[in-house]
């Protein structure tokens, strides 16, 4: 498994990854135009040729706000997500981001307990 930001590659495949995961899926066209946002930072987790995995960001006067994180069916309950958010506070710790804001829904029991093992607390 390899983790790195996101390329024009990867695009087709994180859309994919949208429709599966969520009922409310981002656009091929609007995952594409992240890479061209100054203030965006998406990563993907890779295994061989195929996107298991990805985290979209965005910073603001150093106050980020994680956006979408997402793990193919196939792949979860292998720690990819914890990996990718993981990378991405390092990443974000380098480009002088102070704090990482999410959104859960509070039904989503496994998010909400993987947040907590990170270290997230709620408000």
């Amino acid at each position: 498994m390899t983790y790195t930001e996101m390329k024009a590659e990867h695009v087709p495949q994180v859309a994919q990854l949208e429709k599966l995961c969520f009922a409310d899926p981002w656009s091929e066209k609007s995952v594409a135009s992240e890479l061209n946002n100054d203030l965006a930072l998406w990563l993907v987790a890779v295994d061989g040729d195929a996107v298991v995995g990805y985290i979209g960001s965005q910073t603001v006067c150093g106050e980020t706000d994680m956006m979408n994180v997402a793990v193919h069916p196939d792949h979860r309950r292998r720690g990819i997500a914890a990996d990718l958010i993981e990378q991405l506070i390092r990443q974000l710790k380098n480009r002088g981001s102070c704090s990482l804001t999410l959104e859960v829904r509070a039904s989503n029991d496994g998010a909400i307990a993987l947040y907590d093992k990170l270290g997230f607390q709620p408000v």
